[in-house]
């Protein structure tokens, strides 16, 4: 593919995409609810970890995800205690695996953000290895 239809595929697919029909049958729709950077990033890889199966119940399941949290992703996370009793499950992810990510999530936020926890200094160990250290 040249380089000019390679850029006018991606703009076609852009253009698909970013726009808030699109948005409204998509779970990317439960990160745009939120503006600050932390709550995106947070909301945003939790849904991102429930996204497969059926789109309407990868929404539903994301929004409770967000009612767990009391609608605030980061706050909820640097306050986050331990077996703090969370009642959720997505097909095979239960309450077990979501409280493991609101554990390693706190984990990250109370020295940095989860941006820094991938794109830290990946070039000297690999990407696979913070993959797979994450």
């Amino acid at each position: 593919m040249e380089l000019i239809e390679l850029k006018d595929f991606l703009d076609f697919k852009a253009e698909q995409y970013e726009n808030h029909a699109f948005l409204e049958y998509d779970p990317i729709q439960i990160p745009h609810k939120f503006s600050q950077k932390e709550d995106i990033e947070i909301i945003g890889f939790l849904v991102a970890t429930i996204a497969w199966g059926n789109r309407k119940s990868i929404i539903s399941n994301g929004n409770k995800i967000c009612e767990v949290m009391g609608n605030s992703p980061y706050d909820f996370i640097m306050n986050y205690k331990k077996n703090s009793q969370v009642n959720f499950v997505h097909r095979t992810f239960n309450s077990s695996d979501l409280e493991f990510f609101f554990h390693a999530l706190h984990t990250i936020y109370k020295t940095g953000d989860l941006e820094s926890a991938f794109c830290g200094n990946f070039h000297d160990k690999g990407v696979k290895n913070y993959i797979s250290n994450f």
